[in-house]
């Protein structure tokens, strides 16, 4: 799930990535916007909501994303928008106003 936040800085929005889930689990998020390096959005776990969560500040624009739960790549199945990739499967896409 993503949610565009208030607030923001020049032309760029603070952005919330959510992924539903049960403590335990190492997940990260990979995308455009940091050349496709989960290591470098490692999210973190929130017990009061569920789930796992990190918050970017990204420009205006379109960004393709995916999950790594435990190194398996995953698409949001809280977000409806979707890409073609170059490996024959589904990036997760959100837009950035």
């Amino acid at each position: 799930m993503v949610n565009l936040l208030p607030g923001s800085t020049g032309s760029a929005r603070r952005v919330e990535f959510f992924f539903p889930g049960a403590p335990g689990c190492r997940i990260m998020l990979a995308g455009s916007f940091n050349d496709w390096d989960p290591e470098a959005a490692v999210m973190d776990y929130d017990a009061r909501r569920g789930g796992y969560s990190t918050v970017l500040t990204l420009a205006a624009g379109e960004y393709e994303y995916k999950f790594v739960r435990d190194d398996e790549w995953m698409t949001d199945d809280g977000n409806p928008n979707f890409a073609a990739n170059d490996f024959g499967t589904l990036n997760s896409v959100v837009k950035v106003d």
